[in-house]
């Protein structure tokens, strides 16, 4: 059975080796028929802790490696999503307010 693959944006790397990726699904709503953002967190492995919080990146399914990981990180995001690197765009813009001391 072939692994799954999902991208997803980073929105912790705390831990040790490790960082939780956010990916995002839309569906539609069953009654409105409207399109609705669906998330879900996953916590990957990354042995190099290459990624920060913002980066836009692609997990594979893995054995376990912990309680809660399963994933691991297979590398920068081709191809992002729009929304993601608006969200990239907008913590980096964030980010540098608060380096520089302005509020955010």
């Amino acid at each position: 059975m072939p692994k799954r693959i999902l991208q997803g944006l980073v929105v912790s790397d705390k831990g040790d080796k490790t960082i939780i990726v956010r990916v995002e699904r839309r569906v539609m709503h069953p009654v409105y028929k409207k399109f609705v953002t669906r998330s879900k967190k996953y916590a990957a492995h990354d042995e190099e802790n290459k990624f920060h919080t913002g980066d836009a990146v692609q997990i594979e399914e893995c054995r376990p490696i912990s309680k809660r990981k399963s994933w691991m990180v297979l590398g920068e995001a081709s191809g992002v999503a729009p929304g993601l690197a608006r969200r990239r765009e907008r913590a980096a813009v964030a980010e540098a307010e608060v380096e520089a001391g302005g509020a955010p």
